[in-house]
């Protein structure tokens, strides 16, 4: 008996407060309101107790007492509450506990972040850092909807990609390194002596008995490129080919780390929608060095870019993946001003032509039929 439909919100934001109403308000009055606060996690979603205690006793003061930790953007989701309530719940929210709403509807959604460095020895970049900076910075698209349609940032720090931003945001900052898999081969060989200190996959398997462990068919033989060779007790990987899957790290934690020359690369257009189905990030910058000191400003050029082409361009409803598939990646690389590479191809073009601008042709359209002649001839 949901009513669909309905603007409810809080003085000065647009987002941060889903309407529900019973369409039998007269039948169900306990659920005549049922709106939904979306609150702005903390980066890493990292808490006190005794933040937690507050949240929950304000929540069954002012609301239903029932939680979602956490939404799929990753918001404190705080289901049912009444009208009446809503400025009452953001003024404590946002006075007391020093704590923002997140993003609904059209705009910048919460962006979320894995634990990054503060826990993880594979992050390639402080992941918290770029989120807390990219929050701070976009606080206006944050909470007053003015694009096409939603809007996802996601960070994570390194391909096991555990806040899954490959496949749900619009543009997904995914740690990674160019340098080389550092390699202990003593190590290597204590796994593959089974040695008690030693248990594959650092131990997540010990549910039940997997049997001995086998480097040729849990490690080697998965390698998506098949460039591991394990030889007279040494490994050896060709990292020129290597698509940093993390497979072999996972299972070797002790035996293999990530490079030294770490970043993150950018990927743009993930998306679930019920229609078309899902379609993962595709990538755009396959690397660039992550530094605080200039305050991320290549990023926040290359974020801006897209926001001025998605505005002008972008339909009522249409994700930035349905905006690129719609008009072509290669109009996603002219808004950018980045340079077509390898790395942009997915699969083979299955169509033969290509389309060249005026000015991108030496010349122009004028042409000597006698010059051309002398290349082609008849």
């Amino acid at each position: 008996h949901w009513k669909h439909g309905g603007i409810v919100g809080v003085f000065g934001y647009g987002g941060g407060v889903i309407g529900r109403y019973c369409d039998q308000p007269k039948l169900f009055p306990g659920v005549e309101h049922f709106h939904t606060m979306r609150v702005n996690q903390p980066a890493g979603k990292y808490y006190s107790t005794d933040y937690l205690r507050k949240l929950s006793d304000l929540w069954d003061f002012r609301g239903s007492g029932l939680t979602n930790m956490h939404g799929a953007t990753g918001d404190i989701i705080l289901l049912g509450t009444t009208t009446p309530q809503l400025e009452e719940v953001f003024w404590t929210l946002t006075h007391d506990f020093n704590q923002d709403l997140g993003g609904s509807g059209s705009n910048l959604r919460t962006p979320a972040d894995c634990l990054g460095q503060s826990r993880c020895e594979y992050s390639c970049y402080d992941t918290s850092a770029l989120c807390h900076f990219l929050t701070n910075e976009y606080q206006d698209e944050l909470h007053r909807p003015a694009f096409p349609y939603k809007f996802k940032f996601k960070f994570d720090g390194c391909p096991n990609c555990c806040v899954a931003s490959i496949a749900r945001s619009d543009m997904s900052f995914v740690g990674t390194w160019k340098d080389d898999i550092r390699i202990d081969q003593d190590a290597v060989n204590k796994y593959v002596e089974q040695d008690p200190a030693y248990p594959s996959n650092a131990g997540a398997h010990k549910g039940r008995d997997w049997g001995p462990f086998d480097i040729e068919k849990e490690v080697i033989g998965l390698c998506p490129t098949g460039r591991m060779k394990f030889e007279n007790k040494k490994l050896t990987i060709n990292t020129e080919y290597c698509t940093r899957c993390m497979h072999c790290i996972n299972v070797m934690p002790r035996a293999l780390k990530i490079g030294k020359e770490t970043g993150l690369s950018i990927l743009c257009g993930a998306k679930a929608p019920i229609l078309d189905g899902a379609q993962m990030g595709s990538l755009l910058v396959p690397f660039m060095e992550v530094n605080p000191d200039n305050d991320y400003e290549a990023i926040t050029e290359l974020i801006e870019n897209i926001w001025d082409w998605r505005m002008e361009e972008g339909k009522n409803r249409e994700r930035l993946g349905e905006l690129i598939m719609r008009q072509g990646f290669q109009k996603l690389l002219e808004v950018t001003g980045i340079k077509a590479i390898p790395q942009h191809v997915s699969y083979p073009r299955t169509n033969p032509y290509i389309f060249w601008k005026e000015d991108e042709v030496p010349g122009g359209w004028e042409r000597d039929v006698d010059e051309f002649r002398k290349h082609h001839l008849r």
